[in-house]
């Protein structure tokens, strides 16, 4: 009997797979990352991503054609898109330059402790060479963009007088030194010696602030 409440049941179910296909990509992605963590890039096979996610392997290519553009894809949803979101406000940031560059360091931070941005590391210093076109990636796609990132704002504080013109200006790359240290710790020592991430982010901010701030000539 098609009764009012059977036709509200079949307009759910009808809208259901839509919104099962649209989230589908980012499941396999979380797989994805999850099997990256686990075994590293060489030793992830599909198959496992697709068990892990709960659907067939020929799912997968449906959205990604190759093992590659998965971890592509991983890449641009836990690295480029913050940084992309940063850079979209660096020209309008109301405040000091300090305050612009403290944010995007807790930013930083935030990833390495919210995401899985340390296992993309890990597996780019121990695998990289052996897929240059992944490294290629990597280096173009979120070193190159945090470098200029990172420009804009040193020159935005040396410009103001509020950072020191010097070989930390020079190379702003240097600036996010701590961050990575920070990453090799959670995925090397952290067994041996848990620090606390507010730990870490204040040592770095402590680190950069006290070497990059401009200080009145001496007499």
């Amino acid at each position: 009997m098609n009764t009012p409440s059977n036709q509200k049941l079949a307009r759910k179910s009808a809208h259901k797979p839509a919104r099962r296909k649209d989230a589908r990509p980012a499941e396999i992605i979380e797989a994805g990352l999850a099997e990256f963590a686990a075994n590293g890039f060489s030793a992830t096979r599909l198959e496992d991503v697709a068990v892990r996610a709960g659907i067939v392997k020929g799912t997968i290519y449906r959205y990604f054609d190759s093992k590659e553009a998965l971890f592509k894809a991983a890449v641009r949803s836990r690295v480029i898109s913050t940084l992309d979101e940063m850079a979209a406000i660096v020209d309008v940031f109301p405040g000091s330059s300090e305050a612009l560059l403290s944010t995007v360091i807790k930013a930083a931070h935030r990833q390495i402790f919210a995401s899985e941005l340390p296992v993309l590391i890990k597996i780019m210093v121990a695998e990289g060479n052996r897929f240059p076109d992944l490294l290629s990636f990597y280096y173009e796609e979120t070193i190159c963009k945090a470098e200029a990132l990172l420009q804009r704002i040193v020159q935005r504080g040396v410009a103001s007088g509020e950072f020191n013109e010097g070989a930390a200006a020079n190379l702003p790359m240097i600036i996010m030194s701590p961050a990575m240290m920070t990453a090799i710790w959670s995925l090397t020592f952290a067994a041996n010696r848990p620090i606390q991430a507010e730990d870490f982010l204040e040592a770095h901010l402590d680190l950069v602030f006290n070497g990059l701030k401009a200080r009145p000539p001496k007499d």
